[in-house]
Formats: C-alpha cells, sequence, structure tokens
C-alpha cells in the first residue's frame, strides 16, 4: 500500500477529539492540519490567490486532465435553458459559468467566490472572450452587475449575497470541500434556490477501484505536491488541495446531508472509478 499520510487526531483548541462532531472535526480541518474555523476561510483564500493565475492548470494535473470531460457532463447534467437564474458558487475563473452560458446565452449566470483573486481572473477571462461581464466587489449590494447574462461577485458560500428563493439552479464545482461548515453551504444553497429548484455539486471523490485508488494516490501524494513545487513553486497548496479531497464527505454522507437541510431526490454520480462525483438534488 502507499505510505501517504494519514489524518492526524484533531487537538484545536481545548476541545476533547472524541467530543467532536464530523461537520466540527471539518471545521477545524486545514487538509490534515487541525486548526481554529476561524482561521480556515483566510487560510482557503490564502491558498486560492496563490493559484488562481494558474487555477486551470492546476486541475489539470489533479485530474490528469479529465476534469474538462467531468464539466462538460457536469454543465449537460444542469442543462441550463434560457430565462433561467443560475448561481455558480466557487467559480471564480469561470470556467463552469462560460460552459453555462456557450449552452444557454439567454440564461442569467451569477459567479460568487470568496477570493477576489480568482474572480478577477474569471473577468478578464470574459473580456477575452468579448462578453464584457460585470463585477461587484460588495456582497451587500445584492449582487453583481449584469452584462452579458453574466454576473461577478466576491462572497461566502455560507453566506451568499442573494434573497431568498432567488435561483433557478445552483452549482459549485470542486469548490464544497474548501467550505469551512458545509451544512451551513448546504442550507444556504437551499434558501436561495426557488420551489423545484436544482442543486449540483462536482467534486473530487473517493475512489472505489483498489487498483485504480492505489494508483491515484501514489500520484496525489507523491507526485502532484512536487509537481506543484516544479509547476507553480507553491508545493504547500497542492499539498492542501490533496489532503483536502480526503477530508471530504463519502458520496452517500453528503446525499445524506443534502436531505438533511431539506432537499429531496438527492443522489451522487461517481466519475471515473470515483475519482470525481456529481451530487445532485431538488428543493421541492
Amino acid at each position: 500500500m502507499v505510505d501517504h499520510p494519514t489524518p492526524p487526531p484533531f487537538t484545536a483548541d481545548t476541545t476533547a477529539t472524541d467530543a467532536l462532531t464530523a461537520q466540527e472535526r471539518e471545521a477545524r480541518s486545514f487538509g490534515f492540519r487541525a486548526i481554529n474555523p476561524a482561521e480556515k476561510a483566510p487560510l482557503v483564500q490564502g491558498v486560492f490567490s496563490s493559484v488562481a493565475s494558474r487555477y486551470d492548470i492546476m486541475n489539470d494535473l489533479m485530474s490528469v486532465g479529465i476534469h474538462r470531460l467531468w464539466k462538460a457532463d457536469f454543465v449537460g447534467l444542469v442543462n441550463p435553458r434560457a430565462g433561467e437564474t443560475i448561481l455558480d458558487v466557487a467559480g471564480g475563473t469561470g470556467d463552469i459559468a462560460f460552459r453555462m452560458a456557450a449552452k444557454a446565452p439567454a440564461a442569467r449566470i451569477m459567479v460568487c467566490d470568496l477570493t477576489e483573486a480568482m474572480v478577477r481572473v474569471g473577468r478578464d477571462r470574459g473580456i477575452d472572450k468579448g462578453s464584457m461581464p460585470g463585477w461587484d466587489q460588495t456582497p451587500e449590494t445584492r449582487g453583481g452587475l449584469p452584462t452579458g447574462g453574466l454576473q461577478w461577485t466576491v462572497g461566502n458560500a455560507e453566506s451568499l449575497p442573494l434573497p431568498n428563493r432567488s435561483v433557478d439552479a445552483y452549482t459549485i464545482a470542486f469548490g464544497l470541500r474548501n467550505v469551512t461548515h458545509i451544512d451551513k453551504a448546504l442550507a444556504e444553497a437551499y434558501r436561495v434556490l426557488k420551489p423545484g429548484g436544482r442543486f449540483y455539486c462536482l467534486e473530487f471523490s473517493q475512489v472505489n477501484l483498489p487498483i485504480l485508488r492505489e494508483l491515484y494516490d501514489r500520484y496525489s501524494f507523491e507526485v502532484l505536491p512536487r509537481i506543484g513545487q516544479v509547476v507553480a513553486g507553491d508545493r504547500d497548496s497542492y499539498q492542501y488541495l490533496v489532503e483536502s479531497i480526503r477530508r471530504f464527505p463519502e458520496r452517500e454522507a453528503l446525499c445524506r446531508r443534502l436531505e438533511a437541510v431539506g432537499f429531496s431526490q438527492a443522489k451522487a454520480r461517481p466519475l471515473t472509478g470515483g475519482v470525481a462525483a456529481i451530487h445532485s438534488a431538488w428543493r421541492v
């Protein structure tokens, strides 16, 4: 078996490890490090500020390029339609948003990301594409500036800058595992969705096949951080991203948590042997 780091016991603050719930453990983890929950969002911002300009390269490295197929599958499942309002959370560079806009140019797509540097990359990509997207940096204004069907805003998945029942679909790709309180983010998704609204999450997951899991673990822990150091000069950020995948809830557990905050028909669809998965649910 691969000799990669195993998650250490959580000893942040003075709370006994055995007294922590699964949700508290998540909030107190930054990869395999035990932290104070208040530290997590700034640490995540630091990681993504560091990798923002090379985010697409990072995803290519994390998935060996397969993320492009996953995203095409994901957007096909979302099936954005003209006239819909879609919120793409943790979507700063616009990779999902631009794909949805290409599929449904008349849809209103709002991109919300915790990290300003990521939003700047997405906005600049939009300008390069000729869409001239608007950008509202202040969440207090309750949304972004509508230009060309795209809106951009900086905001937290746990406290979205949107009113209740305001969007038809909520998407989040490779972002949920970086949230401090996952259940709060799920509850926020439920809050902003209209009745009949759709929730979709694309995220790295747990590999099903033992042989593939062995190979993927070896690549993740032994190769990827080294590549991150060579390509981006940033081993630590890539190490965190690998560890955060191992901390993320299993597929069935996330489905139960979706239903616990009010969603219906939660289900998971593994991709590439479980390397990633698409979770979907409905607000009825």
